[in-house]
């Protein structure tokens, strides 16, 4: 799909979508040991693209080799299997991107993404990264570092994935969205329990009920908004 496209969006597999987005959530991304500097030598070769809420950037297949970098707004990085079903790898806002990985291995896009308000986002494409590769050549060998981490992180994620039952999914999806505000965890963005769902491969049922049990125990808060609060550690068993 072209960059400037602005169309509107209209059981055996959850082990592979839990490990499909435990990498991709990871804070470990391609540009992760770039310094604001040195994106600003990568991002400067790029265009600004303005896309209206509920617009598929991406789809699941796309050729394309084109990162995006969110200037404003939000967007859902999403995968589905052959019957529909989809789960969400990630949610990002300002300052984050996704696509980095088609840099490299020029291969089809392996989620897709669209947006939940109003985004604006700066497109680079492959010729204009290598372009400023060949000029700043020490910027390759920090992009190749994240990738090691990424394949050691998806090893860990593996054992984990083999071990955990749901309950120790939901308790570290929710650990891994929420980031510490005078010592509570808190998640910002708006989840529904069927979002939840589609992270960790369960059903919005059982989903619910781990919620409303970590709720009722004091466990989490959930507040204004769907801000969900997590005032102290989350119990290990279910």
């Amino acid at each position: 799909m072209s960059p400037s496209a602005t169309s509107l969006a209209k059981g055996n597999n959850a082990g592979y979508f839990a490990i499909f987005r435990g990498v991709w959530r990871m804070n470990v991304g391609l540009f992760a040991e770039l310094t604001a500097h040195d994106l600003a030598l990568i991002a400067k070769h790029g265009a600004k693209r303005s896309y209206l809420k509920g617009t598929i950037v991406l789809s699941e297949g796309d050729e394309s080799d084109c990162f995006y970098v969110i200037n404003e707004g939000r967007v859902k990085v999403y995968a589905s299997d052959d019957q529909g079903k989809e789960v969400i790898l990630s949610l990002e806002g300002p300052g984050e991107y996704f696509g980095e990985l088609a840099l490299i291995d020029q291969n089809p896009r392996s989620a897709s993404v669209v947006t939940l308000e109003d985004t604006c986002l700066t497109v680079v494409c492959r010729a204009e990264v290598e372009k400023c590769l060949s000029e700043y050549p020490q910027l390759a060998f920090k992009m190749m570092r994240p990738l090691v981490r990424r394949i050691r992180f998806l090893t860990r994620n593996v054992k984990n994935l083999a071990l955990l039952d749901v309950y120790g999914r939901v308790a570290r999806t929710l650990i891994n969205l929420a980031r510490e505000e005078n010592g509570i965890g808190v998640i910002e963005q708006r989840l529904t329990h069927q979002d939840i769902a589609n992270m960790v491969g369960a059903s919005r049922e059982m989903v619910s009920r781990i919620m409303k049990d970590l709720a009722v125990g004091g466990y989490i808060k959930i507040g204004k908004n769907r801000v969900i609060e997590i005032p102290g550690k989350l119990p290990l068993g279910y």
